[in-house]
């Protein structure tokens, strides 16, 4: 059966269309607010997040005004395509409208297209939270695959109570059923819930030595007993 479907969102940020376009159409830039490594190079953008090494050719490359990629459509119908108009205004002031559309296959396409929102949510929301407070600067992503999750709300619970000893200054700049976002000085601390099950950490890291593995063992002690 399958699903088409197309999202439209629009932010205002503080931040300069230079910097916009930056965050948006080089790798150094989407590592910053986005997730995994990624790579913009001889008309493709390549990301690696664990397992997960998509490659999208560039349909659209006009600097400052508009970017757009997408992953080519698969045997099974299989696609899905991002497009970003910027838009300047006064006062250093720039909207971006992002648009994402696509076709999933099957006829479970409804938990891949929930789980699809909301994580879209996180990245609009962490990309409009980067360039109003860290926008010109560039990001370590770390990416860290947890524990089998079997209980989603008691692992949040448990979540919210070690961060808050782990990052006392974190503000929380979003929340929804599957994913959380901290921001700190040093950097966005994101949670998500994998489609498959595990934990999953996300972060866009601008200043301090903390790794991988400092994050796994976080989530291994935090939610193992979740497994």
């Amino acid at each position: 059966m399958g699903h088409a479907f197309e999202s439209t969102d629009e932010i205002e940020v503080p931040a300069s269309v230079e910097d916009v376009w930056t965050a948006i159409a080089t790798g150094p830039g989407i590592d910053s607010w986005f997730m995994g490594r990624n790579e913009v190079a001889n008309g493709q953008v390549k990301m690696a997040f664990g397992g997960y090494q998509p490659t999208s050719e560039i349909t659209a490359s006009e600097p400052g005004h508009h970017f757009a990629y997408n992953s080519g459509k698969a045997p099974d119908g299989r696609f899905v395509a991002y497009e970003f108009l910027v838009e300047g205004r006064e006062h250093s002031g720039t909207v971006v409208r992002m648009v994402t559309s696509g076709f999933l296959p099957g006829d479970d396409w409804a938990d891949e297209f929930e789980a699809m929102k909301l994580g879209g949510a996180l990245f609009v929301r962490t990309l409009a939270e980067y360039l109003s407070h860290f926008a010109g600067r560039t990001a370590r992503p770390i990416t860290v695959f947890g524990p089998m999750i079997s209980d989603w709300d008691e692992a949040w619970k448990k979540l919210d109570a070690a961060l808050a000893e782990k990052l006392p200054d974190a503000v929380e700049f979003h929340r929804n059923a599957h994913t959380l976002a901290l921001r700190t000085d040093k950097g966005m601390y994101r949670f998500m819930r994998g489609f498959f099950g595990p934990a999953v950490v996300a972060h866009n890291i601008f200043e301090g030595d903390e790794s991988e593995q400092d994050w796994q063992s976080f989530l291994d002690t935090t939610l193992g007993e979740q497994s």
